[in-house]
């Protein structure tokens, strides 16, 4: 599957860019077939103004949960890589959301996934929305979720 790299919300006020290491992370990922195990991991990258360049996607851990249908990231592991493109980089690559797959063509946020991405918008100290996004079989779902709810859907461009 070939996710696109450039996304925008709908009013073209936001945009995002997965750089090719992060779509690459993404597609070696997707629950192809009935055994596959959901993944998942952080989202690092820089802030230009309202945009989001997404660089890295860490990549699941042996300590993470992984089930059918359920992905339970464990701290271990992503943290330390968060903390080393931080630090690596003066500050400019950050934590910036979380990433997981669902087996499902087109993906769309469970009830879980959204109560989820309202608690770590809450808990983020620099008080920035959480970009949550979803891998599915043929396309991938991206929001930006601020503390209060539900937030901005982001959209391929061409």
């Amino acid at each position: 599957m070939q996710f696109l790299g450039s996304w925008a919300t709908g009013d073209k006020s936001r945009l995002l860019h997965f750089s090719t290491q992060t779509l690459e992370t993404f597609s070696q990922h997707i629950q192809a077939s009935d055994a596959d195990c959901e993944a998942g991991g952080l989202l690092l990258g820089s802030v230009h103004g309202a945009h989001l360049l997404i660089e890295q996607a860490t990549v699941p851990t042996a300590w993470d949960k992984r089930f059918r249908y359920l992905f339970e990231r464990m701290p271990f592991g992503h943290e330390a890589i968060a903390l080393s493109r931080w630090t690596a980089s003066q500050g400019t690559v950050r934590y910036l959301g979380e990433w997981h797959t669902h087996p499902e063509d087109h993906p769309q946020p469970s009830s879980l996934d959204r109560s989820e991405w309202t608690l770590l918008a809450a808990q983020r100290r620099d008080k920035r929305p959480v970009l949550a996004v979803i891998i599915g079989r043929r396309s991938l779902y991206a929001e930006l979720v601020p503390r209060s709810g539900e937030g901005s859907i982001f959209f391929p461009v061409e």
